[in-house]
């Protein structure tokens, strides 16, 4: 998923714990800032960009969301992505935040959670997928 945000251009990439995150993700030796680093050269090499995007890991969900999120998008439009979401993605002006979910989608308190933040959900079709398809496949609609 890295270097696919890596040549899309995107700018900050967070990468949260969420209630169905296999739990050994964030012992991952792809966590490493190096690795990290490693993949998201990759995706600019692939753009012939230099731009690194920002990377921040967080293992507690929660916090995040109430304590961080709001300073880190202040204006931004806000979606979610969410399996069982009425409607495609909206129309949107200017810049965009997306919360995309582990491949079982989000729990209904973190759905609700990023909801009362200004998040509208929306759905990517009745098949489930994995998060390094839904992250280019949602880039490349708000395009």
């Amino acid at each position: 998923m890295l270097p696919a945000a890596a040549s899309l251009g995107v700018g900050r990439v967070v990468l949260v714990n969420a209630a169905r995150v296999e739990k050994s993700y964030f012992d991952s030796k792809v966590l490493v800032p190096d690795a990290v680093r490693e993949l998201l050269i990759l995706g600019l090499e692939q753009a012939r960009d230099t731009r690194l995007p920002e990377v921040l890991v967080r293992e507690r969900f929660r916090p995040f969301v109430e304590d961080e999120l709001d300073s880190l998008w202040p204006d931004e439009t806000r979606f979610v992505a969410h399996p069982g979401a009425p409607a495609g993605l909206p129309r949107r002006a200017g810049r965009a935040v997306v919360a995309i979910g582990p491949e079982g989608g989000w729990v209904p308190f973190e759905l609700e959670l990023l909801r009362a933040r200004g998040f509208a959900a929306f759905t990517l079709g009745p098949r489930t997928l994995r998060v390094e398809v839904a992250v280019p496949y949602v880039l490349g609609a708000l395009r």
